[in-house]
């Protein structure tokens, strides 16, 4: 075998089909080892097409059994086939061509294009998987309106497809057969089809305009107890999207449907979601408060598609952001809502700000540390290599907050007016990043006359984190407050490649802020000839800009960022004693939460340096008198206290280092974790006790957020070794009534309990759930990211009965989290861990290039390492890129990391 040759593909090259291809026929004949799928294609040359324009149709993995045009067999000089495409040319101006071939599900450990899962049929087709199903024009500006007929013997009861349900018959042969038909035109990306032995649970809606839908949820038999929670979240994302932004179900039924086998969280396939079974299943003794939102989350993201990226989807895949980005804000939006419904003022912000933490938290953690490495990328990038590497945390993450921008700076009801406008414009068609701005700009321009979003536009164009500089000069005598903001991003991935010529014009941000007083009281802010108010948003558009704010009566604390109005860096130095300040007294709990975050930050920080010198670690008396200041006030609830009392991670401390150095840093984290515990154990205590959770289990904000501070409370009382923590913990494990408190429990046990309680302890929670594949994973991941597992113990629970490489949950489990979230095990002095990991990314690269290329990455940006560990991990890459074989998914993530320099 030889490693795949890596073509790169550029936006600038885009060329529209010169074929429409209005109506699409699929019949397929499914048998694991050999379906036969015959396709009936109408197509027309476009106008604008030349005349001998050939029609070039993708495939991989397939065989021809059969080619006809008009109903006659197409000469074979007229056609050429290869093991990407099937050519015709000499073709009429209008024709229907009939293709009938084979492809061989059972064999396809991709998991892309069709595939068999747990007995059962089941397809992924994005981004480019259709064309493992047959021969087709396999981009998203191709849409069809599509009729599908699926046949198969009694062994696979459930056939469906896109659409609405048209007939079902039994055939001679005693064969079941139903016909499907998808009224609206779609890419072949979101083309779907499910054949197997399932269960369903269901319920019929009106719309806001009356129509009867019916929404369904299928799973593999024996499982629909747990389909409840999935099925209650589809009605509220429904009733969500009709309330806010006016977007109703367009077609019949809408149905979800659970695979055990999936390399994604669910997709969004027209009116037929195929869903990674993590995120349909749960009921309170299997899944935790986590896994319950994140169901709800992903059933509302994939439903909000419906509108944003299938009614209107995206012309070419560098416009990804179109439709993710938008329904990733979206579905934030959604839950924060959900979060916060039924309670009041007070508790329904703070349960919102829950939701941003939760957010930002994720965006640190993922895409800053993208955006500071080789894979850095605009969020519409210019050019990919393969585009399953380009389902990124940019993508998602950044996208969606540079639509919240836009939503900030057009407010609640301009930012549905534009879109409003972007459905007026483009229902029904394949659109660009820019016409979505375009629709949003149409409403900024008559809020703010004479201004437009042209300098908005460059967050699709730019990559990299923007810092923001603030500086703050108080005239006393004038009681006036200057702000200065100055912006500056250096060149980041493909940009650093450009050469030192490359230059980057600063972007459009709307940057929130509050001033306080020494005692910690909100300033009323007052622009020349504008009205007080406690938060100001400043619209910095140029490299530096100055506002004034009049009426300051005392030197200011400023409170930067509120909200995270936008996805950049403060750089401010803040004083200690202002942070606790902040801390302890603002007003915007976003706001609240990064003080306390950065006086945790500086302290680990501060840590990892006396650990690297070999001095003594010492706590700050102050950092631990502000946590006992959040811990102990009583105006926080639970959900928002466990937050902000949740130290930061090390992937986001490690953006904060100038040479990362992973042992340093863990044990820096846990020395203070420890340090929190001890001097703060009558307070954890009392955390621990207050905040239990009798009668039936509720996976709402209010008793979620009194277990997320009572299992804190007892990891920090574990941490610190205390007397009597152990037991607590262990009476948890024994008593609990939900996988939340158990898991909490089995986590303090294996991470800072005694060795042979924490084995029987993993013993009795396999015993009990060895059958349920869902509740075995967070067995593996938890033993992959607990402090004492290492190479040699990851490579021995590799060796467990119930582990496999090939299932991508179980992947994920184990190799994943060790590989990307337990920094002692991987970054060992000797190598070990690299070896490890080296061999993983060619074991997998083997059966799915997409698993392999999301594992590559743990080692992006190896150049920003220690010298100590930087050479090895070079080693690691330079071994994958040279392995025969290699496919162009792995290929171009190791081939950019090596070629990166920090």
């Amino acid at each position: 075998m030889r490693t795949e040759t890596p073509v790169t593909v550029y936006r600038k090259d885009y060329q529209p089909y010169p074929y429409a291809i209005p109506e699409v026929a699929l019949a397929f004949d499914l048998d694991p080892e050999s379906t036969q799928v015959h396709s009936t294609l109408r197509i027309e040359r476009k106008a604008d097409a030349p005349a001998d324009a050939p029609l070039v149709l993708d495939g991989a993995e397939l065989e021809l059994v059969s080619l006809q045009v008009d109903g006659k067999p197409w000469p074979a000089d007229r056609y050429t086939l290869d093991d990407s495409a099937l050519i015709l040319s000499g073709l009429p101006g209008a024709a229907t061509i009939d293709i009938v071939s084979r492809c061989r599900p059972a064999a396809n450990s991709t998991l892309m294009g069709l595939y068999v899962s747990g007995g059962n049929f089941f397809t992924q087709c994005e981004a480019e998987g259709f064309r493992r199903i047959t021969w087709f024009a396999d981009r998203p500006d191709v849409m069809s309106r599509y009729r599908v007929t699926l046949r198969a013997t009694a062994d696979y009861p459930v056939l469906l497809s896109n659409g609405n349900l048209l007939a079902t018959h039994t055939l001679p042969d005693g064969r079941q057969e139903a016909q499907w038909e998808d009224p609206f035109p779609k890419p072949c990306y979101l083309f779907a089809l499910v054949a197997g032995r399932l269960t369903h649970r269901e319920t019929t809606v009106q719309t806001a305009s009356g129509r009867p839908v019916l929404l369904q949820v299928y799973s593999d038999p024996g499982s629909e107890d747990r389909t409840e929670w999935a099925l209650e979240s589809l009605v509220r994302a429904l009733r969500w999207d009709e309330s806010r932004f006016g977007l109703e179900l367009d077609l019949d039924r809408f149905m979800v449907v659970a695979v055990r086998d999936f390399n994604m969280g669910a997709m969004e396939n027209k009116g037929l979601n195929i869903f990674n079974a993590a995120y349909v299943l749960a009921d309170p003794h299997t899944a935790t408060d986590a896994n319950y939102e994140g169901i709800e989350a992903v059933i509302g993201h994939e439903y909000f598609h419906n509108w944003t990226g299938n009614r209107v989807t995206c012309r070419d895949w560098f416009q990804l952001s179109l439709k993710e980005g938008l329904t990733v804000f979206r579905d934030q939006e959604f839950t924060a809502d959900m979060m916060a419904r039924d309670l009041d003022p007070a508790a329904a912000a703070s349960a919102r700000a829950v939701k941003r933490i939760d957010d930002v938290v994720t965006l640190r953690a993922a895409q800053y540390p993208e955006d500071a490495g080789p894979m850095a990328h605009p969020i519409r990038p210019e050019s990919y290599q393969e585009i399953g590497n380009f389902y990124t945390a940019t993508v998602y993450e950044k996208g969606a907050e540079v639509i919240r921008m836009q939503h900030t700076l057009l407010g609640a009801e301009g930012f549905r007016a534009g879109m409003d406008e972007y459905f007026r414009r483009h229902d029904g068609q394949a659109v660009t990043c820019d016409d979505f701005v375009a629709a949003m700009e149409s409403v900024y321009a008559r809020q703010h006359p004479g201004r437009d979003l042209s300098v908005f536009r460059r967050w699709y164009r730019q990559a990299g984190t923007p810092r923001v500089a603030v500086s703050l000069d108080y005239d006393a005598a004038a009681r006036q407050c200057t702000v200065t903001l100055a912006q500056r991003c250096p060149p980041a991935g493909v940009e650093k490649r450009a050469g030192d010529g490359y230059v980057k014009a600063p972007p459009h941000i709307p940057f929130a802020l509050g001033l306080l007083d020494p005692q910690g009281r909100a300033l009323p802010l007052r622009l020349a000839g504008g009205q007080p108010q406690d938060t100001a948003l400043l619209e910095l558009t140029q490299e530096s800009q100055q506002w004034v704010f009049h009426d300051v009566p005392a030197q200011p604390v400023p409170s930067l960022l509120r909200g995270f109005s936008a996805p950049v860096i403060v750089e401010y130095n803040w004083s200690d004693a202002e942070l606790a300040l902040l801390s302890a007294h603002d007003t915007d709990p976003f706001a609240r939460w990064e003080a306390g975050q950065e006086l945790a930050t500086r302290q680990i920080l501060a840590l990892a340096a006396s650990q690297q010198s070999g001095a003594p670690m010492q706590a700050d008396a102050a950092f631990i008198q502000a946590w006992r200041a959040l811990l102990t006030d009583p105006t926080l609830d639970a959900g928002y206290r466990a937050r902000a009392l949740a130290l930061p991670s090390e992937k986001t401390l490690a953006e904060r280092m100038q040479a990362i150095d992973p042992p340093a840093l863990a044990a820096a984290r846990d020395f203070l974790r420890a340090e929190l515990g001890r001097e703060l154990a009558a307070e954890w205590r009392a955390a621990f006790d207050g905040n239990q959770t009798p009668g039936a289990y509720s996976p709402a904000p209010g008793p979620a957020g009194r277990r997320a501070l009572k299992n804190q409370a007892l990891s920090h009382l574990m941490a610190a070794g205390l007397d009597g923590a152990q037991a607590l913990a262990q009476a948890q494990f024994d008593q609990a009534g939900n996988m939340t408190d158990s898991l909490a429990a089995l986590s303090a046990l294996v991470n800072h309990g005694q060795p042979q309680a924490a084995a029987q302890a993993l013993q009795a929670f396999y015993t009990r759930w060895q059958d349920d594949p869902l509740v075995i994973d967070k067995w593996f991941t938890l033993q992959a990211t607990a402090r004492g597992t290492d190479v040699e113990a990851v490579r021995a629970l590799m060796a467990h009965p119930a582990f496999t490489l090939r299932n991508p949950n179980r992947a994920r489990a184990l190799v994943f989290q060790f590989c990307l979230n337990n920094a002692r095990g991987l970054h060992r002095a000797d190598g070990a861990g690299y070896a490890y990991w080296t061999e993983q990314v060619l074991a997998l690269d083997a059966l799915n290039p997409e698993i392999a290329a999301r594992l590559a990455r743990a080692l992006d940006n190896w150049s920003r390492f220690v010298p100590a560990l930087r050479a090895p991990m070079q080693a690691a890459l330079q071994q994958v890129r040279g392995h025969a074989g290699l496919s162009r998914n792995v290929l171009e993530i190791v081939s950019k990391a090596l070629e990166f320099a920090a």
